[in-house]
């Protein structure tokens, strides 16, 4: 553990904060630990950016966040969340959204605290140091010297982020702060950067970053990235077009074709490897040890759970065959959502992170290329059965001209390769059954209706 002092002292500011953020942090939306009381903090690392003791005080926070045990987990030492907690006298009608509480005990008694993004003061203090490289206690703001950052940009927050919060800096940046952090090589920063070098035009090179190394343990916080001003997720955009009644198969095509040259490059940039049976076997087994625990959580699942397990050994038959595979860094967790079309019709691919829940060492494994085309094959099911009544044919046209334009770009068809295809895309399914009935029950029959035809597919 490590502190940097503050004005107040880090054991006085906690002692402020602690019975406010015990019920606060529940309600965020990229708080993982819901359902289970927080007992307690330990600091990571406490930073003061601007005093307290002037109108608007300023802190930089990561907090080991500790709850019980979920019912049968081991112990765990708590989740690492990052914060930007401002302070004021009182806050303006403009920031009741932000509103934390009203301090009553300790250094801060008096004052209110608040969530500091909504506030573009605090915001543009991260962009300033990002611009100037500075290095405050164990934060090192650091950015790309090619790049110029220039003063006087408005800061906004978005308000549809998930897992992480965004600042959009006068329509030129955005910051993306990444909320709960572990220790290590975050991709969101390693891919981007990688592909930049490689002069991939379809990731925006990343600007500037913030890192912090308490008690020698490497941390990445943030990302500052171009903002594509004027871009269309692809989510809505396929919804929109979906609404209309449009095709959406030359946008599918050209996706495909932009996330073909991503997986080109990156394949350029980092090392790949090959998978053989030995291997198959580890990535069989973590499957199907998954489809095993979906079942017993979804019994829903129950009636397909041997058709399921045969897209599984099928893989592991052509393993056990000899058959081989090249895996490399790839994004993760591609879906229509991590996609942005410019106005000029270009697409870009964005949130390197993968699978916030997954360890950050399985994330940065490398992986069949096909992982991420399976991602997005399921995201187009999704879109489809969005619509009402679902338009299954929809999802058909876009699957199969995703496919065309990787095939385009990356001189091989996904589609060659049915049986990897079929067990990614099985693997993805089980996810979002688990998911769905946990988060969202009305949206379950959509990734049945796929379970029960990838159940009862026959690749060969």
């Amino acid at each position: 553990m490590a502190e940097t002092v503050t004005s107040f002292g880090t054991s006085s500011l906690l002692a402020s904060l602690d019975p406010l953020l015990r019920t606060w942090l529940p309600r965020q939306r990229w708080f993982a630990g819901k359902g289970r009381p927080v007992t307690g903090f330990t600091p990571v690392a406490v930073t003061e950016l601007l005093p307290a003791t002037g109108r608007l005080g300023l802190y930089h926070l990561l907090l080991r966040v500790h709850q019980p045990s979920a019912p049968g987990a081991p112990p765990h030492p708590g989740d690492c969340y990052q914060l930007l907690i401002g302070t004021r006298e009182a806050l303006p009608p403009r920031l009741a959204p932000a509103l934390i509480g009203h301090v009553t005990q300790g250094p801060l008694a008096g004052r209110t605290v608040y969530e500091a993004l909504y506030d573009p003061r605090p915001a543009e203090v991260l962009l300033e140091a990002l611009r100037t490289r500075a290095g405050i206690g164990d934060l090192r703001f650091e950015r790309d010297p090619a790049q110029e950052i220039r003063t006087g940009l408005v800061a906004r927050l978005m308000t549809a982020e998930q897992s992480n919060s965004s600042v959009v800096y006068g329509d030129t940046f955005i910051l993306k702060l990444l909320r709960r952090v572990v220790p290590g090589v975050n991709p969101d920063l390693e891919l981007p950067l990688a592909l930049a070098r490689e002069g991939c035009p379809r990731v925006p090179a990343p600007t500037g970053w913030l890192r912090a190394e308490p008690a020698g343990e490497p941390y990445v916080l943030a990302v500052l990235q171009p903002y594509v001003n004027g871009a269309s997720d692809g989510w809505e955009l396929a919804l929109r077009e979906l609404a209309k009644g449009e095709d959406f198969a030359a946008e599918a095509r050209a996706l495909g074709r932009a996330t073909a040259e991503v997986h080109t490059a990156l394949a350029r940039a980092l090392p790949t490897v090959t998978l053989g049976h030995a291997q198959l076997e580890l990535l069989v087994d973590g499957m199907t040890e998954r489809l095993a625990a979906a079942v017993q959580a979804v019994p829903a699942l129950r009636p397909y759970e041997h058709g399921l397990r045969s897209a599984y050994t099928a893989l592991a038959s052509l393993a056990a065959e000899g058959r081989t595979w090249t895996a490399q860094r790839v994004h993760g967790d591609l879906h229509l959502g991590q996609c942005l079309r410019s106005p000029s019709g270009e697409w870009s691919l964005i949130d390197f992170e993968g699978e916030p829940a997954r360890p950050l060492a399985e994330r940065r494994m490398p992986q069949p290329p096909v992982r991420d085309v399976a991602g997005m094959l399921r995201s187009f099911d999704y879109a489809a059965h969005s619509a009402h009544p679902a338009t299954p044919d929809w999802a058909h046209a876009c699957r199969a001209a995703y496919c065309s334009g990787y095939a385009e770009a990356a001189g091989f068809d996904p589609r060659t390769d049915p049986v990897l295809l079929r067990a990614y895309e099985t693997d993805k399914a089980v996810y979002e059954v688990v998911y769905e009935a946990r988060h969202r029950p009305d949206w379950l029959p959509v990734p049945l209706s796929a379970i029960r035809r990838l159940a009862a597919s026959d690749p060969n």
